[in-house]
């Protein structure tokens, strides 16, 4: 369980963790069929069944667990991280508020935190490889980090787009992040979504300068037999 875990990890680098707050809106089943739950994400990760057609079934699409259990864990640590340290001097923390609603098209999932926020500069920065807003965790202490590899995210982005999904982040800064989980509902449009290799991208590889080798040279001087030593 991805929110479990997530907790467990928390508590141990914290010492105090926020609490999980779950509503599913059932879009399919028509208008304001909604249910609140509050404590567990088992129908974030539930077993590979169709989607629910009536508002007393929970939802569920055909995906894969590993990569949803991926996304869904690293969102939980980044939003469980920064809702405590910007709330130690409080006496209770703020929930971290789960949304998940299910449309004829699409599946979303909303994770809301009162973390507050990240500036709107630094959105982007926040998918680049190696980049983390904590510090970076020495290795060979024991146990598993929290954050600060920088990989969390951009690998999570490259999960949901490879079945045609995606990954955003909504940050208001002094307030808090809305990260949200775009999943397609049917299985028929979850296509894999792999690099094209045609005539143009074989033209494009062809056209592009290789760095010169320390040894042979890619550029002038070309032929290399009028410096040699005799």
């Amino acid at each position: 369980d991805a929110y479990n875990m997530a907790k467990l990890l928390c508590d141990k680098y914290y010492m105090a963790s926020p609490e999980l707050e779950i509503e599913e809106v059932n879009g399919e089943a028509g208008a304001g069929a909604a249910r609140g739950r509050s404590g567990g994400s088992a129908a974030l990760t539930a077993p590979l069944l169709p989607a629910a057609n009536s508002a007393e079934q929970p939802i569920s699409i055909v995906y894969v667990p590993s990569h949803l259990y991926h996304m869904l864990f690293e969102l939980f640590k980044n939003a469980m991280r920064a809702t405590v340290e910007s709330h130690e001097s409080s006496p209770r923390l703020p929930a971290i508020k789960v949304m998940v609603a299910l449309g004829q098209e699409d599946l979303s999932i909303k994770m809301s935190d009162r973390g507050m926020g990240v500036p709107l500069r630094k959105i982007d920065r926040l998918f680049s490889y190696l980049y983390s807003t904590a510090p970076t965790p020495q290795l060979g202490t024991g146990g598993a980090p929290l954050a600060g590899f920088g990989y969390g995210l951009p690998i999570s982005r490259l999960y949901a787009k490879y079945f045609q999904g995606d990954l955003q982040l909504y940050s208001m800064e002094g307030f808090g992040t809305d990260a949200v989980i775009y999943l397609k509902a049917l299985s028929t449009d979850s296509v894999e979504r792999l690099p094209v290799y045609n005539k143009s991208a074989w033209r494009h590889y062809q056209a592009s300068q290789e760095a010169g080798d320390w040894c042979v040279p890619s550029t002038e001087p070309k032929n290399t037999s009028t410096y040699r030593v005799p």
